[in-house]
């Protein structure tokens, strides 16, 4: 799979956004200082988003002030309500009526109190070694001393970054992330995201969010304590708490197949046939034929939708189904067979 980068503007800033997959929504908004581009050339992270694609559009974002966004920001811009307007503009944007949330570390808030205000728009919270309090990460003075050397001298503040989010990680991706965080942001914007993230507090909102969650949390993780994804869990209406072993606090690093399952995502999540038909489209029905001729016209699963007075995720299924009818493995292919068969 290679990613779609796009732009489009939040609070007249501008947002770099990246599709990935074809499928419903799943929403992942940025958890940390990150570059659309340079993540992408990161193995493990790649692997990781195609692997959450398989049966989805992933959609990842970089902050204002990061990576390929907006870098003109000022420090009191970078707050939990700031990136839920974000989150809620690129939903908007990819025309996600409803999505799955993947809230990493200090964007779980994001996703929580995007959860609690739109209920209607989300489908479920998938939540990864997050905390619904930021000063329960760490001792005062702890917090302090993390900011104070990241604004000062950000060489060594992304050296002590990484070892916090990559713990177990090969001084080849050690050294590799350090850069990759120098590129994505300045000093100043990151020390005020780092902040932002130990002021966070979203213990208010839980109680309003009826999506269901997996609270997905490893043991021995470096940078967020264990007791405060129990904590969160146990602060939700609708959780489920899944703990792993292991000290990275990435997904994408250590057993990833382990992480993978705990989020429930391995496995693909639409209906098609059980049985592949021939090929020459005499299956399709008539509703699969109208949705190939709007596919085959660029529309997106949501537009489709809207235009036929179906759900997204019933278009998404109409997909699979034609996909596998006509034998092939993507929807570009799809048409491109149609195509010959005239069938559009």
């Amino acid at each position: 799979m290679e990613q779609e980068i796009r732009f489009t503007q939040v609070d007249g800033k501008r947002v770099a956004y990246a599709t990935v997959g074809d499928g419903p929504p799943l929403l992942m908004p940025a958890y940390w200082v990150s570059h659309l581009e340079l993540e992408w050339e990161d193995d493990g992270f790649r692997e990781f988003v195609t692997r959450l694609a398989a049966d989805r559009t992933v959609v990842r974002w970089n902050r204002i002030g990061t990576g390929m966004s907006d870098r003109d920001v000022s420090p009191e811009e970078l707050t939990v309500g700031a990136e839920a307007r974000t989150l809620g503009a690129i939903a908007d944007r990819v025309g996600a009526e409803k999505a799955e949330l993947l809230g990493i570390s200090g964007a779980a808030a994001t996703s929580l109190a995007w959860a609690a205000e739109h209920p209607e728009r989300v489908e479920r919270l998938l939540l990864w070694g997050s905390y619904a309090h930021g000063d329960g990460i760490a001792e005062p003075k702890v917090r302090a001393w993390m900011v104070d050397v990241v604004r000062s001298h950000w060489g060594l503040g992304a050296r002590v970054m990484t070892d916090v989010f990559l713990a177990g990680a090969t001084p080849e991706k050690r050294e590799s992330f350090a850069r990759l965080q120098r590129a994505a942001a300045t000093a100043d914007v990151a020390a005020a995201m780092i902040a932002d993230y130990y002021a966070r507090d979203v213990r208010d909102v839980l109680p309003r969010v009826s999506a269901p969650a997996i609270v997905v949390h490893r043991r021995q993780d470096r940078a967020v304590p264990y007791a405060l994804g129990v904590e969160l869990a146990a602060g939700l209406p609708d959780a489920r708490l899944v703990s792993l072993e292991g000290v990275e606090h990435a997904p994408s690093e250590g057993d990833m197949e382990a992480a993978l399952r705990a989020l429930e995502v391995t496995t693909p999540r639409a209906a098609a046939p059980a049985a592949p038909a021939n090929g020459d489209g005499e299956e399709l029905s008539a509703r699969e034929r109208e949705v190939l001729a709007l596919v085959a016209a660029g529309l997106s699963d949501a537009a489709i939708a809207e235009r036929l007075y179906l759900s997204p995720h019933t278009v998404h299924r109409h997909v699979a189904n034609i996909r596998v009818k006509l034998g092939q493995p993507s929807r570009a292919a799809a048409v491109a067979h149609a195509a010959r068969l005239n069938l559009i």
